[in-house]
């Protein structure tokens, strides 16, 4: 009789690879925060999770945007530091300057529509999902919808990797 029991993936291999795609996401801001910052028409639009652990906005922003917020860092953004774990940088909102600090495992969308570039990420499980109150100093954002458009992004998806 043979065994029917799936493999227990020990290695995890789905969070590593979610993990090395979020590297993407450093080295992009890398560039961005180079003195020549973001070239040519490259622009991100960078989606999080407002609540989850690690992510610091300021209390009015919170309040704005209680689950989720997108930013977008074209030509308005200061102070944009890398951490290993996390990016901070400050956005202004409403004309006054605000920081946030985002966590890359916060992050569930990052686009970039000069190319159409997207990557999606499955977001934390909700037991990972903590209130963050905690603000740092002042930070800014832009709002942004999702992009549409008839091209359609390239979506690099993780599903196509899962077993059925």
């Amino acid at each position: 009789m043979a065994d029917d029991t799936p493999p227990i993936d020990e290695m995890h291999y789905e969070l590593l690879a979610q993990d090395a795609l979020r590297g993407v996401i450093r080295l992009a801001l890398e560039r961005a925060a180079s003195p020549d910052g973001i070239p040519g028409a490259h622009h991100f639009y960078i989606t999080f999770g407002t609540r989850l652990p690690g992510v610091s906005l300021p209390p009015d922003i919170l309040a704005k945007y209680p689950e989720e917020m997108t930013v977008v860092l074209q030509h308005q953004y200061w102070d944009l530091a890398l951490e290993p774990d996390r990016f901070s940088v400050m956005l202004k909102f409403g004309g006054m300057p605000k920081v946030l600090s985002v966590p890359y495992k916060a992050i569930t969308r990052f686009y970039d529509p000069a190319v159409q570039f997207l990557l999606q990420f499955d977001p934390p499980a909700p037991e990972d999902a903590v209130v963050i109150e905690a603000p740092r100093p002042a930070a800014t954002e832009k709002a942004a919808p999702p992009p549409a458009g008839d091209d359609g992004p390239k979506v690099v998806s993780l599903d196509q990797f899962r077993k059925k």
